[in-house]
């Protein structure tokens, strides 16, 4: 339903940015803001572009483990040279051959994981035409061949690669969720910087209004005599100046709509509005169960596993490169040459090959030596910045879910104090028309209660920041009670 809901909206706007008609308004709540950023926002977008080539990099070192089958072949490889040719006394004579050789072979190829080695299994046939005087036709065939190759000291690069690149892969499901989290912070930014705009724009219509009445008040008064000069005066300039902020604050009105309307992908056409919130949910979070789901959801604990490993790789190799090595090479095959190509597969013979290339390095001043010391210690310090990390991670953890558990007592405060500024400004502008105070007092319980209504937005801003940052840290949707998921089959249509 939320994904049918985001469809009928983008379809809606996009109709309407289409139509030459009056201009759309639309008006979202903060959870509508949240979902359309996360489907059409640049940052959002980016995301899953992100995703897919880390889900085909994946796709990519699982494909290394299944067989696969090459055709490979030679056409033309012709040749044109000296051949020397013995003659009955025992001599040779030179002289200058034309060759053409067409050949093609079909290999199925498979790695094996536990060794690091390779088998291939293929077919192959060549022919040779020898042009000139002497010519001739030869085929050599090859039905069946078998050919297993190893590094017997060397680094198992596939060993290596069944450790990290399936940390790497869920890594990345785990970034694209925390990235869709970055989404929404950013939206709740932009959302109650329009929330801000809003109040600022009516709260200015409200005061231009007021001053208005008070400033035309203190006129007649000051026209009968009962105030002096100064607070007339002051009440002509609160006038202006109310009329001086709301044009300001229409101002900034208009560009946090852009902010906003461009970063849901929404064009000119949409004007857009926001429902400010008011009430939030009272969730008391507990330490230790948020530590907790953190370190098992957060893609950056899974990458300290990974560069842990990693670092471990590079030492392996830094040893296999250094010393004795061997790689070995074993072959099995049928073959048979004649000069008609059915012939070519009559009878074949077996044909075996093996081969041992030995390294043994002598004198290398050192360089081995160097490159495992290095490796090593890039180990170390590999090991001493995950651990400051993860002290680090968890010094934030705590932080925010301290600063997240004090953001509902903070909002119900402003409320309060929202209500008991807006009944004193009440009281103050009858008490103002009775004469009971002046322009003075009155102007205090103005800047109070406007003062009030914006602290209490901001603290809605501030409850659903460290929200949404908890749950950024942790993965988790803590209204749901259950971890945060996608549909990563759709992300990669």
């Amino acid at each position: 339903m939320k994904h049918l809901y985001i469809a009928s909206i983008f379809v809606l706007t996009t109709l309407s940015a289409n139509t030459v008609s009056a201009q759309n308004n639309l008006s979202f709540t903060i959870d509508e803001v949240v979902e359309l950023a996360k489907e059409q926002s640049p940052e959002g977008i980016q995301a899953k572009h992100s995703f897919r080539a880390s889900y085909w990099q994946y796709r990519s070192y699982r494909a290394g483990f299944l067989p696969s089958l090459v055709f490979s072949s030679t056409i033309p490889n012709f040749s044109r040279a000296m051949t020397a040719v013995q003659q009955e006394d025992g001599t040779y004579l030179y002289r200058q051959d034309y060759s053409n050789r067409i050949s093609g072979a079909f290999n199925v190829e498979q790695n094996v994981p536990l060794t690091g080695g390779r088998i291939t299994v293929g077919s192959s046939l060549s022919r040779t035409d020898i042009l000139g005087d002497r010519g001739y036709v030869q085929y050599l065939s090859s039905p069946l061949n078998l050919t297993y190759s190893q590094s017997i000291f060397g680094l198992n690069d596939l060993k290596w690669d069944k450790k990290i690149e399936p940390l790497r892969y869920e890594e990345a499901k785990r970034r694209y969720l925390r990235a869709m989290e970055n989404v929404s912070l950013t939206a709740i930014r932009y959302f109650f910087n329009l929330a801000e705009a809003q109040q600022r724009v009516a709260t200015s219509e409200f005061n231009k209004t007021n001053t208005d009445s008070l400033y035309k008040m203190a006129r007649g008064r000051y026209n009968i005599g009962t105030i002096g000069e100064n607070e007339m005066l002051q009440s002509e300039l609160n006038y202006m100046n109310s009329s001086a902020t709301l044009n300001d604050a229409m101002l900034n009105l208009a560009a946090s709509k852009n902010r906003l309307r461009s970063y849901l992908g929404f064009n000119e056409s949409v004007d857009i509005s926001i429902v400010i919130p008011e009430e939030a949910p009272n969730i008391v979070l507990d330490v230790e169960k948020i530590m907790a789901m953190a370190k098992e959801n957060n893609p950056d604990i899974l990458g300290y596993e990974r560069q842990l490993i990693e670092a471990q790789r590079n030492v392996a190799s830094a040893k296999a490169s250094r010393g004795f090595s061997a790689d070995l090479y074993m072959q099995f095959g049928l073959d048979q040459q004649s000069e008609t190509i059915g012939n070519a597969y009559k009878k074949p013979g077996d044909m075996e090959r093996v081969q041992l290339g030995l390294r043994i390095p002598i004198l290398d001043w050192g360089r081995g030596k160097g490159r495992v010391k290095m490796a090593q210690s890039n180990e170390e310090l590999v090991k001493v910045q995950v651990q400051q990390a993860v002290s680090d991670f968890e010094q934030e953890v705590i932080l925010q879910v301290n600063q997240y558990n004090m953001q509902f007592d903070q909002l119900q405060i402003t409320a309060k104090a929202d209500t008991i500024a807006q009944n004193r400004y009440t009281v103050s502008m009858q008490r103002y028309k009775i004469d009971k105070i002046d322009i003075t007092e009155m102007n205090n319980a103005q800047n109070d209660r406007d003062n009030a209504v914006l602290r209490h937005v901001s603290a809605l801003r501030n409850y659903w920041t460290y929200y949404y940052t908890i749950r950024q840290l942790t993965l988790y949707d803590l209204q749901k009670n259950k971890p945060l998921e996608t549909d990563y089959d759709r992300l990669i249509e």
